[in-house]
């Protein structure tokens, strides 16, 4: 149950907070470490969005896995999230607090997909590429590797897809032979 306005409202305000607070720093951490044992853990999430667990069983949960690992504050906030039975927000709200710290920095995310995992050295040349063609100066890149993919790669630059695959130029020349472009030439 994906609920990105309360998620937003939540993020919102634990951003507030650490920025009062002077934790913003120590508060992204936690929420990266919360984002990463999410992803890496899906029965973490399908225990925190089951309604079969009872509040305090959750909270058990989260607090062994999180206990020495986050700031008083986000402990602190994740309690208020279980005694508002909001608990099982606690991924997208991780998600949009990472989002908003983004762009209080100024951070723009980057995603490349390629068929391999790309080197370091390719990485630092499209992250070089992107900030000159596009004047951004802080990005932070995630990858993936997609299997299915031909070769090539695929940027995700906020809104904008910039889709260099060997599947998207072969089914290019798809439609050019089918709209017989080659044919009218000739005439």
């Amino acid at each position: 149950m994906n609920n990105p306005r309360l998620a937003g409202r939540y993020a919102k305000s634990i951003v507030g907070l650490a920025v009062e607070q002077n934790e913003l720093e120590s508060v992204y951490a936690d929420m990266k470490f919360i984002r990463s044992v999410c992803s890496t853990n899906p029965d973490f999430v399908s225990i925190l969005k089951s309604p079969i667990f009872t509040s305090d069983k959750k909270e058990k949960l989260i607090e062994a896995v999180t206990v020495g690992r986050v700031s008083r504050l986000t402990d602190l906030f994740i309690k208020l999230l279980i005694r508002k039975t909001r608990e099982n927000a606690l991924p997208e709200i991780a998600e949009a607090f990472i989002g908003q710290y983004n762009e209080i920095k100024g951070i723009h995310r980057v995603k490349l997909t390629t068929a391999a995992p790309a080197s370091d050295e390719v990485k630092q040349v499209i992250i070089e590429k992107v900030r000159k063609n596009t004047g951004i100066t802080q990005i932070e890149m995630e990858t993936s590797v997609d299997e299915d993919m031909i070769g090539g790669f695929k940027l995700e630059i906020g809104d904008v897809l910039i889709d260099a695959s060997i599947e998207r130029d072969l089914n290019d020349i798809r439609k050019q032979f089918l709209s017989n472009d080659y044919i009218l030439k000739i005439r």
